[in-house]
């Protein structure tokens, strides 16, 4: 049996307007499925999965990731949903294990971004 892997943008409840929402990143360091939580490093400003426990800018929620991304070999420019916008919790990629704190934090992340995380498939 084949498992369909997520599409791009599928995470999307609604977006602002011209793709107001939508900001070209460099992400690194592995492969991303669409509705990824990501987080920004700071010494470099490029984008990687979030990491709860990552002290170095990564274990903050700073967008969602539009469209699957295989940045294993190197890095690769990507479309990153970091500004108003609303996303269904369900069709999100979160960290294995995360805790509800952890969780509730990234949420409140991407809230202050304009990002509204909505629970169930609305």
């Amino acid at each position: 049996m084949k498992t369909e892997q997520a599409r791009a943008g599928e995470f999307l409840l609604s977006e602002a307007e011209s793709d107001r929402s939508r900001t070209q990143v460099t992400v690194t360091g592995g492969s991303y499925e669409a509705g990824t939580v990501m987080g920004q490093l700071t010494a470099d400003g490029k984008f990687t999965d979030l990491k709860t426990s990552g002290t170095d800018g990564n274990q903050n929620a700073a967008g969602v990731l539009y469209s699957r991304v295989d940045a294993s070999a190197g890095d690769m420019q990507a479309v990153l949903i970091d500004l108003d916008a609303q996303v269904i919790d369900d069709l999100l990629v979160w960290p294995d294990g995360i805790t509800a704190a952890k969780k509730d934090a990234a949420v409140t992340a991407l809230l202050a971004k304009g990002i509204k995380v909505r629970s169930g498939a609305i």
